[in-house]
C-alpha cells in the first residue's frame, strides 16, 4: 500500500516503525509485551503478558474474569479462536422471569457467564507460545503487587462508574481502596489479583478452573443469589475457530465467526463493495453517508439472526454474507436520503484491544472484555476477579437464536480483525487490528479500513479522524471531532444528530500494526488510538 503519510487530523501520536511491535490501550501493557519480546518469546506471548498486564492496569475494560478472541496468523496460516464463556448450565428464560421478570438483568452474579479469558491465555500459549507460561504473567504479577500510577482516560472513566457499582459485591473493596476511585497518577495496588494471576501460573490457568480459585467464585456465586456451578468451571473449554471473511478493497477482511458481532463488519463491508466508495473524497457527505447506511442494514440483520453458531440454524454466517443478498441489500441504499432500515431474510442455504507482531512474521489480534465499565460488578473477595457481565447479551425470547439456555455462547460485541492479501496465488498477512468499545466495534473496523484501504490513509490517521456512531432510527452520534460542514450536510441527508451520552464506550479505541512489505527485513508499520492511555512499542 503506497500509503499518504500526511495526517490532517489533530493527533498527539506518530506512526512508528520497528520489527517487533506490541500495540496496546496502556502503556504499561505495551511494556509488558516489549519485555517478552526482549526475551526471546513470540508475539503470542508478548500479545499474553499484555493481555494479562491489562486486567490490572486498565481494570475498568477488563478483568481476570473477562472473555477474549483472538485472531493470528502463525507465519503459514490463519487460526480464530473464541474463549467466550458459556451460560451456567441452570439459565433458561424462566430462570431470568422468576427472578427479573421480563428483561435480562445488567449488572450481578445472574449476568456472569463462564469466563474465558484465562482459559483462552492457555490455549494460545500451549499451541502457539514459546517461553513458559509462568513467564508471561510476572509483568502483570509485578504491576498488581507494586502498583502502578493510574493512567488519566483510566482514572476517568474508573470514577464514572462508581456511582453505578459501588453496592455490587466485593467492588468497593477492589476498586475503592480510599473510599473512592484512584485518582490520576495515583498508585493503585491489586494485591489479591496479584496473588491470583500466581497460582494461575502456577498450575497453568488450573487453580481457576479446577481448584481453590474456582471453589471461592461458585461460593461466592451461591452467596450473592448467583447459579455458577463448579461444573460450569470445570467443563469451560475455549473453542478454535476457522475465521469468517469477505473480501474488500483488494484484500480480505477476516473476524471471529458468530456469536460475536464480527460479521456486522465483514457484511457492510461486502455491500460497499458493490458501490464504489473511492469515487468520492475521504471526509465527503457522500462517502460517510454510504458507510452509516451500510452499517445500519449490516446491525439490523446481525440483531435479529446472529448467536451461537450452534444455534443459527434458520440464518447462517455464510447466509448473510452471500454476495447475492449483500447486492440485494446494498439497493436498498437511498444516495440522496437516511433510512431507517429492518433485517431481512437471507435465502437459505468494556474492552481492551491489543495487537502484537514479532520479526519471524508471527502477527496476533486479541480482544478482552467485561462488557460494561467493570463488566457484572461483581468481584470475589479474596481473588481480585472481576467478573463480566457477558450474559446481559442473552434475550429472554425462547425463538430467537439468542435466547438465553444453559451452556450456550451469547452474542458477543467484542472482535479482533485480520486483514490479508493474495500474492502470487498465495496468502500473506498484512495488518493484525481492532477497535473496541460495545458496538462501536464493527464501525470503527468499517470506518478505519475504508479509510486505509480506499483512501491511502496511514494507520495512524485512519486511526485519529473523527468517527460516527450509529444509534437507532435514523439517530448517528458524531465525535466532536467532526467538521461542522460535513455534519451539516449529513444532516441534510437525514441523519438525526445525537450528542453522545456514552462516556465509557464513547467511540473506540483502535491499535494498527501493518505489515510494510512482503519481506520480513522491512518489519511494520504500528498505530495506537489516542483516544486511550495506548502505546505501540517495539524495536
Amino acid at each position: 500500500m503506497n500509503f499518504d503519510w500526511n495526517n490532517p487530523y489533530p493527533t498527539i501520536r506518530s506512526p512508528l516503525m520497528a520489527r517487533n511491535v506490541v500495540a496496546t490501550s496502556q502503556a504499561l501493557a505495551s511494556q509488558a509485551g516489549l519485555r517478552m519480546l526482549l526475551k526471546g518469546g513470540n508475539a503470542v506471548d508478548a500479545a499474553i503478558a499484555a493481555a494479562a498486564a491489562l486486567t490490572i492496569v486498565e481494570p475498568v475494560s477488563n478483568g481476570l474474569g473477562s472473555d477474549n478472541f483472538a485472531i493470528l496468523w502463525d507465519g503459514q496460516h490463519l487460526h480464530g479462536l473464541n474463549a467466550s464463556g458459556v451460560a451456567p448450565a441452570t439459565w433458561n428464560s424462566g430462570y431470568f422471569r422468576r427472578k427479573h421478570g421480563d428483561a435480562m438483568p445488567v449488572r450481578g452474579w445472574d449476568t456472569v457467564t463462564t469466563p474465558g479469558a484465562v482459559a483462552g491465555w492457555v490455549a494460545l500459549s500451549e499451541r502457539f507460545g514459546k517461553l513458559p507460561f509462568a513467564d508471561l504473567l510476572e509483568p502483570a504479577i509485578e504491576l498488581a503487587e507494586r502498583g502502578h500510577g493510574v493512567g488519566r482516560i483510566v482514572a476517568d472513566k474508573w470514577g464514572r462508574q462508581v456511582p453505578l457499582l459501588k453496592d455490587l459485591p466485593g467492588f468497593a473493596a477492589a476498586f475503592m481502596p480510599r473510599g473512592r476511585a484512584p485518582e490520576p497518577g495515583e498508585r493503585f495496588v491489586f494485591s489479591e489479583a496479584g496473588a491470583t494471576l500466581r497460582r494461575i501460573a502456577l498450575t497453568r490457568g488450573e487453580a481457576f478452573y479446577r481448584g481453590e480459585i474456582a471453589e471461592k467464585l461458585v461460593a461466592h456465586s451461591s452467596a450473592n443469589g448467583g447459579s455458577m456451578a463448579l461444573a460450569d468451571l470445570a467443563n469451560y473449554r475455549p473453542d478454535w475457530v476457522t475465521p469468517i471473511r469477505k473480501n474488500f478493497a483488494g484484500h480480505t477482511v477476516h473476524q471471529i465467526p458468530p456469536n460475536g458481532q464480527g460479521i456486522a463488519a465483514l457484511m457492510a463491508l461486502g455491500m460497499l463493495e458493490k458501490l464504489d466508495l473511492g469515487r468520492f473524497p475521504v471526509d465527503s457527505a457522500a462517502s460517510q453517508h454510504l458507510q452509516i447506511e451500510a452499517m445500519k442494514l449490516a446491525f439490523a440483520d446481525t440483531y435479529r439472526w446472529v448467536a451461537d453458531a450452534r444455534f443459527m440454524t434458520e440464518v447462517t454466517a455464510d447466509h448473510l454474507l452471500s454476495d447475492g443478498y449483500l447486492a440485494e441489500r446494498a439497493k436498498l441504499i437511498d444516495v440522496n436520503r437516511a433510512t431507517d432500515f429492518a433485517h431481512g431474510t437471507p435465502p437459505s442455504g468494556g474492552t481492551i484491544y491489543l495487537s502484537a507482531a514479532d520479526e519471524s512474521g508471527m502477527m496476533i489480534s486479541l480482544i478482552q472484555s467485561n462488557y460494561m465499565g467493570f463488566g457484572s460488578g461483581v468481584v470475589v473477595p479474596g481473588t481480585g476477579v472481576s467478573l463480566q457481565n457477558r450474559g446481559h447479551g442473552f434475550t429472554l425470547d425462547d425463538k430467537h437464536p439468542n435466547g438465553v439456555g444453559g451452556g450456550k455462547r451469547p452474542f458477543h460485541t467484542i472482535i479482533p480483525g485480520f486483514l490479508t492479501r493474495e500474492v502470487n496465488g498465495e496468502t500473506q498477512p498484512q495488518m493484525s487490528f481492532g477497535v473496541m468499545g460495545g458496538n462501536m466495534q464493527p464501525q470503527g473496523h468499517l470506518q478505519t479500513l475504508v479509510r486505509m484501504l480506499v483512501h491511502r490513509q496511514q494507520p495512524q490517521t485512519a486511526c485519529d479522524a473523527p468517527r460516527w456512531k450509529v444509534a437507532s432510527g435514523l439517530n448517528v452520534d458524531f465525535e466532536s471531532t467532526m467538521a461542522p460542514a460535513l455534519l451539516s450536510d449529513l444532516t441534510a441527508l437525514g441523519h438525526r444528530f445525537e450528542a453522545t451520552a456514552d462516556a465509557y464506550m464513547d467511540y473506540g479505541s483502535g491499535q494498527f500494526i501493518w505489515k510494510l512489505s512482503d519481506t520480513l527485513d522491512d518489519g511494520y508499520v504500528a498505530a495506537s488510538d489516542s483516544r486511550r492511555d495506548g502505546q505501540a512499542a517495539g524495536y
